[in-house]
C-alpha cells in the first residue's frame, strides 16, 4: 500500500527489453533507497513495481510486464526520463494522502495547464467509464500523487486539480505539457459506493426500462 505522498523523482538511468518485459534502472534522489531491499514495492507514477536488484546506494532495477507497459505510461518512459517515486507504507504509517494500492485504472490526457498566482492548475480528460468515479472535493490519484479534486465536469470528461508550489518542487507535475499521457488510479472507497448504488437502481429499474425508453422517444427525446 502506498499513501499518495510522492517522496521524491527518479530517473531512468537505463532500460532494456527483454521477451516479454522491459527491465528500468532508477536512479533515486540520495537517501530514497536507504534499506530497500530486493522485493520490496516502489510506485513509479503510481505502479507499484518490485526491485529485482540493487545497483548502488541510490538506484534499482525493475521488471515491467507488457500488460503494464500497454495500460500505463511507462511505456513511454526513455533513458532520462523523471517520474515520482514512493517507498511502499510500513504500518503504523500516516496516511497524508489516501490509501493507494498502485495499480493504475486507466490513462488520461493533460488538457491545459493553467497557472494563476502561486498555483498550477491542471486540467485532465478522462475516458467516460472512469469519470463517473471523479467528483469535486473527492481524492484522486494521478501519477502516484493523491490529489483532491477542485471542479469536474462529467460531460465534458475532464477535472482539475490545484496544485501548490512545495507539490511541483517534490514531483514532475511541472514538466507536463498538454497532451502528455497520466496514469490515474480512482479512490477505491468511491468506486464501491458509486457501484452498488448503479447495480441497486438498475435492479429495481430494469424491468421498466423498455417502457421508459419508449415514452422517452414517444416524447421526442
Amino acid at each position: 500500500m502506498f499513501t499518495g505522498i510522492v517522496q521524491g523523482i527518479a530517473t531512468v538511468a537505463q532500460l532494456r527489453d527483454r521477451p516479454g518485459l522491459r527491465s528500468f534502472r532508477l536512479q533515486f534522489p540520495p537517501g530514497f533507497a536507504d534499506g530497500l531491499a530486493i522485493g520490496a514495492s516502489v510506485a513509479c507514477d503510481g505502479v507499484c513495481l518490485t526491485v529485482t536488484s540493487l545497483d548502488g546506494p541510490d538506484a534499482a532495477s525493475f521488471d515491467v510486464m507488457q500488460q503494464s507497459l500497454h495500460l500505463t505510461t511507462l511505456a513511454g518512459l526513455r533513458a532520462g526520463s523523471r517520474l515520482n517515486v514512493e517507498r511502499a507504507a510500513k504500518d503504523g504509517a500516516e496516511i497524508g494522502g489516501h490509501p493507494l494500492s498502485g495499480h493504475v485504472d486507466c490513462m488520461a490526457t493533460l488538457a491545459g495547464v493553467r497557472q494563476p498566482e502561486n498555483n498550477h492548475v491542471l486540467r485532465i480528460a478522462v475516458p467516460p467509464q472512469w469519470m463517473r468515479y471523479v467528483f469535486a472535493k473527492g481524492y484522486i490519484a494521478v501519477n502516484g500523487a493523491s490529489l483532491t479534486v477542485a471542479e469536474a465536469d462529467k460531460r465534458a470528461g475532464w477535472f482539475e486539480v490545484w496544485l501548490i508550489p512545495e507539490t511541483l518542487r517534490m514531483t514532475t507535475f511541472g514538466d507536463k505539457q498538454p497532451g502528455d499521457a497520466l496514469n490515474i488510479e480512482i479512490e477505491r472507497q468511491t468506486q464501491v459506493i458509486v457501484d452498488t448504488v448503479r447495480d441497486a437502481v438498475e435492479e429495481r429499474l430494469g424491468p421498466l426500462l423498455p417502457a421508459i425508453e419508449a415514452l422517452l422517444r414517444e416524447r421526442g427525446h
